[in-house]
């Protein structure tokens, strides 16, 4: 079974249930929505993205983060693409939370204080991309010596590493 064709924009997304719940919220938040392939993603404003986690938990329109990931797309600006996989695990139903930081300042709040689950995956991010937490109870190398120059999974890192 094809899947529909690709639906872009807030105007054409604000009857879905999340996106008019976060609308509702904070409009100024909200500044982009697509759904392809049957995936919701909703793009919010760096300074909003623990409100908006938080708003969605407490509502309880989602239940369960799911991952916290990062996608680098030097030498594009905004080089980074934070994305949080968040779940209804009663509804039935997945919402992606993304967020542009650029490369100059890949700093963001962290979620951890809402979705203690988060701690991990912002270590690994911290760790591998040099994506920074504000507010973070630990943030610390995960994966990489304490000692280690730079971030392994930048696009602009050496291959064979620093000499």
């Amino acid at each position: 079974m094809p899947f529909a064709a690709p639906i872009s924009g807030v105007d054409q997304l604000k009857d879905r249930p999340m996106v008019a719940a976060l609308l509702g919220w904070n409009a100024s938040a909200v500044q982009d929505a697509r759904f392809d392939r049957d995936e919701l993603t909703i793009y919010v404003t760096r300074e909003s993205i623990r409100g908006a986690i938080e708003f969605l938990k407490s509502q309880g329109i989602t239940d369960f983060l799911s991952d916290v990931t990062c996608a680098d797309y030097y030498p594009r600006e905004p080089r980074f693409e934070m994305a949080y996989h968040l779940l209804s695990i009663k509804n039935k139903q997945r919402v992606r939370l993304k967020v542009r930081l650029s490369g100059e300042d890949p700093v963001i709040e962290s979620v951890t204080p809402v979705w203690p689950a988060a701690n991990f995956f912002e270590r690994e991010l911290f760790d591998l991309f040099g994506v920074r937490f504000l507010g973070h109870p630990y943030l610390r190398r995960i994966m990489m010596p304490e000692d280690w120059q730079g971030h392994p999974l930048r696009k602009d890192y050496p291959v064979e590493g620093y000499r």
